[in-house]
């Protein structure tokens, strides 16, 4: 049996235009093109088509979803890969959902007097985030110092990682301490702050002026990492952006 791309897209929910697009660039081609110019597509299409709204699901571009089912001939064992970065991810929302969760829930408890156990392990704040995401964006614009984050955090022992977490939620604190302060954020003691963060990017890699705004840029515009920054102070993520672009027009090249 065969199918139109009006009826894939009926059922898939991928537009025309997607799908089209999608054949043009080699990803999904159809079984065959009538003598009308209709692309039809049968079961083997379908299923490929299932992989590949699989795929981005889990944030993948299109190049690398290529070079995933290149590399998988069989599709139950294509099938069974998606499945298990299907379970993981959901093990990871499922974590992130626990976390956002016990931050409203201290939040709350502030309100109400009690004390916010997050000051204590701020390091829950960003328990279940998946930094990985940031990968193939970060390897493509800046393949050396990509290599050079890795090999630095791959050295790195779990409690460095915790201790590291600790002063990052520290340092988003005091940086919200100076926000609600109305402290400019081209102060010296804002600036104090955004050297810090600086150089402990730096222990990472060393971002240019163009690098670093657009890891702030990154850090307001991402729904997670803004929810964080925004859960200690409301604005708190635009607030560290502004600061982390006045460091760069002023410090670096």
């Amino acid at each position: 049996m065969a199918w139109t791309i009006a009826d894939v897209a009926r059922m898939s929910g991928v537009t025309s235009r997607t799908l089209r697009h999608y054949d043009e660039i080699g990803l999904l081609t159809p079984a065959r093109v009538g003598s009308n110019g209709y692309r039809y597509y049968e079961e083997e299409e379908l299923l490929r088509l299932q992989q590949i709204l699989v795929l981005r699901e889990l944030r993948l571009g299109l190049s690398e979803i290529a070079d995933v089912l290149a590399k998988h001939t069989d599709e139950v064992e294509a099938l069974r890969a998606h499945h298990r970065r299907l379970v993981d991810e959901r093990d990871r929302l499922a974590t992130l959902v626990t976390t956002v969760a016990r931050t409203i829930a201290e939040l709350e408890n502030r309100k109400d007097g009690s004390d916010m156990t997050n000051l204590d392990e701020p390091e829950n704040l960003f328990e279940g985030f998946d930094t990985t995401r940031y990968d193939a964006d970060a390897r493509q614009k800046w393949p050396q110092e990509w290599e050079d984050s890795k090999r630095f955090s791959d050295s790195l022992a779990p409690e460095d990682h915790e201790r590291m977490q600790r002063e990052t939620s520290a340092q988003m604190f005091r940086m919200a301490e100076l926000m609600e302060a109305d402290t400019p954020v081209d102060d010296p003691a804002v600036q104090a702050e955004i050297d810090v963060h600086y150089r402990g990017i730096c222990k990472f890699w060393t971002p240019t002026a163009a690098a670093y705004k657009h890891l702030g840029e990154t850090l307001a515009s991402d729904a997670q990492w803004k929810a964080t920054y925004d859960r200690v102070r409301p604005g708190l993520a635009d607030y560290h952006r502004d600061a982390m672009a006045a460091y760069a027009d002023a410090q670096l090249d």
